[in-house]
């Protein structure tokens, strides 16, 4: 992974971050050999020029009660801007990009129930002026990310990843988020690294339970930290989303398959004609190109691949768009 603006320091302390989302300034400077100070002034770069952000995302598990579905939106010309700029304003949906030249709108929305389901996809889009087609895909199985791309990259050492991880949290057999939970973890998706002051007082809760119930959200992963940033910035400018149909006796090898390679910052497995969607970062189309025909393109059980360039990223992962 090369940098064009950031140096080697930057690209371990993300990779830090990646590890431990909520490790202290004083310990991933020890790791890394460099002053607090310095990690500080580097971790507030990253936030003001590359838009740095640690956040809580909700999981779609059997646990969690939460279904996902990624949405295609085939749009006229002139309507695709305004369908997405809207759906990025709506607090269940985790990102949004436009694709196919600017006529098709692709984004994931979260609902608690079908009923939340049945109302976007029955109700609402249906009847919304300038969409042509709907596909809905339901996300069955997460094969990657959307963390630790930058672990891909081998910015730490072995040993300096190892220092890093953090203790292993409880792992408690039925966790969900509780109405109880909703303020904790409403300050996380806006700041993963949010205090424990800061998060006792959202909560009303003591300190003690607050790291004790944070522990117990990510152990059973009703949630995890992201750590979101413009991989433009790190020499990385095209994204493209990928939808590709495995034989199905092949979808869980390749889908662990593209997991792996270093240019997938996203892959899950999904319903409908294709069974797996991925997002492909690369440094411009040469390499796209080679990645396509000598990465997706020799794995066994492969039997079609449907290339979208992203043209806009409108919303990345949380709730506030993504200027990038």
């Amino acid at each position: 992974m090369e940098s064009h603006t950031f140096d080697d320091i930057d690209l371990k302390l993300l990779h830090a971050l990646e590890i431990d989302a909520r490790a202290p300034f004083s310990r991933i400077a020890a790791v890394l050999g460099v002053s607090d100070q310095t990690v500080a002034r580097r971790f507030r770069k990253l936030r003001s020029e590359a838009g740095l952000r640690v956040v809580a995302v909700r999981c779609a598990t059997a646990r969690s009660g939460l279904e996902h579905w990624m949405l295609r939106l085939r749009c006229t010309p002139d309507g695709a801007s305004a369908i997405a700029e809207a759906l990025a304003r709506r607090p269940g949906t985790a990102w949004v990009g436009l694709t196919s030249g600017g006529t098709e709108v692709a984004c994931t929305i979260r609902s608690r129930t079908r009923g939340e389901s049945d109302e976007l996809l029955l109700g609402k889009l249906p009847r919304t002026p300038h969409i042509v087609e709907i596909r809905a895909h339901q996300l069955l199985h997460r094969f990657y990310g959307p963390a630790g791309w930058v672990a891909k990259s081998g910015a730490l050492t072995a040993a300096q990843a190892a220092a890093l991880a953090p203790e292993p949290h409880p792992r408690p057999g039925d966790a969900r988020i509780t109405e109880e939970d909703e303020p904790l973890v409403a300050v996380l998706e806006q700041d993963g690294r949010a205090t424990y002051p800061e998060l006792q007082k959202a909560s009303g809760r003591s300190e003690s339970a607050v790291k004790r119930r944070l522990a117990q959200l990510i152990g059973s992963r009703a949630i995890y930290l992201d750590v979101e940033f413009d991989s433009g910035r790190f020499g990385f400018h095209n994204a493209a989303m990928l939808s590709i149909t495995a034989a199905p006796r092949s979808l869980d090898a390749v889908g662990e398959a593209v997991a792996a390679h270093p240019e997938i910052v996203y892959a899950a497995a999904t319903t409908g004609p294709s069974n797996l969607m991925a997002v492909a970062v690369t440094r411009d189309t040469a390499h796209l190109y080679s990645y396509l025909s000598g990465g997706i393109g020799v794995l066994d059980g492969v039997e079609h691949v449907e290339t979208m360039p992203f043209l806009r990223r409108l919303k990345q992962l949380t709730y506030q768009p993504f200027r990038g």
